[in-house]
């Protein structure tokens, strides 16, 4: 039988974002290195006080924050731990600050992690409001929510919260391993986009990248350069047809800093070819942000036409 190594120890019953995430951190840690595990869901202070250090972590539950010990909670009363910005951290932002320089192989790609997803979860676990609603009663349905509903429900047939715990878990473990490439990609085409901004003529307020890069990672990037208002890029790995992209005026915003022409909107294959004048437009969004055509040459020529519009 194989020989258990270390022990991750949290709190029974209903979990949240903060400690099923510091749970997925420190599994993907341990089983990079190759080392065996056991959860352990409990509240039993003997347990808790009785973990040894070098076998186990203890976090979200214990009263005790010391990372050199393992022990990552942040409910005791003289808890302070916080960001810059003035987010506190839950257990999953302590895990992250001690091993996600670790996990991700450089403390840069570890800070990308910190901001898209481990202060989204450290805020909302320690009731800090990171969001302004512009519809009354309408939110987020952020990654606290989707695991609170992971929960036993008052009706439920299942009975143990920790079996509930332990399917989520590979859940959890996906998204911080897919945040983490994301985030190493992302530090691929900043550099890339870099690199063809300082080469592009100055005056060009069109950007032209010869790699496929999704757009919000291109959205990512690009709202940094003022001058760009719209990008050609390839609609796909296989090149088989190109886009043009308008520019947000920031992240998460629908709004452009310039339009694609109105008359364009919604429109595809022969029509849209006769309205624009080239010859391989396929279709234009009718948000006015996203059009294609078959060819490079044509992606370009839309955006020509949409500078002058």
């Amino acid at each position: 039988m194989e020989k258990i190594n270390k022990k991750l120890i949290t709190h029974d019953g209903s979990f949240h974002a903060d400690d099923i995430f510091a749970c997925a951190a420190l599994s993907i840690l341990l089983e990079k290195k190759g080392e065996t595990f056991e959860i352990i869901r409990t509240r039993d202070e003997e347990i808790i006080k009785n973990a040894k250090e070098n076998e186990s972590y203890v976090f979200d539950v214990g009263g005790i924050y010391n990372e050199n010990l393992n022990r990552f909670d942040h409910h005791q009363k003289d808890f302070k731990e916080k960001r810059g910005n003035g987010i506190l951290y839950s257990s999953f932002g302590l895990v992250w600050k001690k091993f996600g320089e670790e996990l991700c192989g450089s403390i840069d790609i570890a800070n990308i992690v910190d901001e898209h997803l481990v202060q989204p979860i450290d805020s909302i676990d320690n009731g800090i409001s990171i969001y302004t609603s512009k519809i009354p009663g309408i939110f987020p349905y952020d990654i606290s929510y989707i695991v609170s509903i992971f929960n036993l429900s008052f009706n439920d047939i299942e009975s143990d919260p920790y079996n509930k715990f332990i399917k989520f878990l590979p859940f959890a473990k996906n998204i911080l391993l897919n945040e983490i490439k994301k985030s190493k990609d992302q530090e691929y085409i900043e550099k890339y986009i870099f690199s063809v901004v300082e080469k592009k003529d100055k005056d060009s307020k069109i950007l032209i990248l010869d790699e496929y890069i999704q757009r919000v990672e291109i959205n990512i990037q690009t709202i940094k350069y003022k001058d760009i208002l719209f990008v050609v890029v390839p609609s796909d790995k296989k090149f088989k047809s190109w886009k043009v992209l308008a520019v947000s005026t920031s992240i998460n915003s629908f709004e452009n800093r310039k339009n694609l022409p109105s008359s364009w909107s919604g429109l595809k294959d022969e029509e849209f070819q006769n309205v624009s004048g080239v010859s391989d437009a396929l279709f234009c969004h009718r948000g006015l942000f996203l059009a294609g055509a078959t060819s490079k040459e044509g992606a370009i020529k839309l955006a020509e036409l949409a500078l002058k519009n």
